[in-house]
């Protein structure tokens, strides 16, 4: 999961957007030491069992469901399923990767850019938290999703947005140069239309506060006012 920086005034979001989009030498321990220090604290117990039961419900009941997290950071989602599930993680950083290694070792990792990954599919379920928004490559990593995820598989993402009352405060706060595509919800919605059939989608309000206190609410009778948005789809059948 990457940082929730739409919503600070400087630096990233609360998890590291390393896993797509870079160099993954510009990702090592002084940059992650550097510039998420607030790591564990914008990722809290709640927020990451929100996105578990996103992938529970995406996952279809299946006995032992297989599971990408692209951008995996240190493998915190991941650590929240458990040995039911068969999980994979990548990330453009390696010392991110040697950290989720050592904290979900009965995972399979890798080092590698959204669409680069050489695991084997298919998969049951796919998720992006915080990454889509950096990815140079958009088209071909939602491609790369689709035909990577078995049919009716699930996809779940989860972007910042820059519209609606929240639109203007959030570009202002926004300071993250690696976010290259500051865009609409109605944006993210249609373009993933093109593989994947919107189940549902939620709008966020996060925060973190002074002293550490992190703001995490999902809604949808606000979520065209949101400064984020979660998305469940599924892939349509081939």
């Amino acid at each position: 999961m990457l940082p929730d920086c739409a919503w600070r005034p400087a630096g990233n979001q609360g998890r590291p957007e390393s896993a797509c989009a870079g160099d993954p030498m510009h990702f090592d321990q002084s940059y992650f030491e550097s510039q998420y220090r607030d790591y564990s604290a914008q990722n809290p117990l709640r927020k990451l069992d929100f996105y578990r039961r996103l992938a529970v419900m995406a996952s279809r009941g299946r006995q032992r469901p297989r599971i990408l997290d692209l951008g995996c950071a240190s493998g915190l989602f991941l650590s929240r399923l458990d040995s039911n599930w068969e999980r994979y993680g990548v990330d453009a950083s390696d010392y991110a990767i040697a950290r989720a290694r050592g904290l979900v070792p009965d995972a399979v990792f890798e080092t590698s850019s959204s669409a680069g990954w050489t695991f084997p599919g298919p998969f049951d379920v796919i998720t992006a938290f915080d990454v889509l928004e950096h990815i140079p490559a958009l088209d071909e990593t939602l491609r790369r999703v689709a035909v990577a995820l078995r049919p009716g598989g699930g996809f779940i993402f989860v972007v910042p947005v820059y519209d609606g009352p929240t639109g203007p405060l959030i570009r202002a706060l926004d300071r993250d140069p690696t976010h290259i595509h500051r865009k609409s919800r109605a944006y993210w919605l249609e373009r993933t239309s093109v593989h994947f059939n919107i189940v549902s989608w939620w709008g966020i309000y996060r925060y973190l506060f002074p002293g550490g206190y992190y703001l995490h609410v999902v809604t949808r009778v606000l979520r065209r006012c949101s400064p984020a948005i979660a998305c469940l789809a599924q892939v349509r059948g081939r």
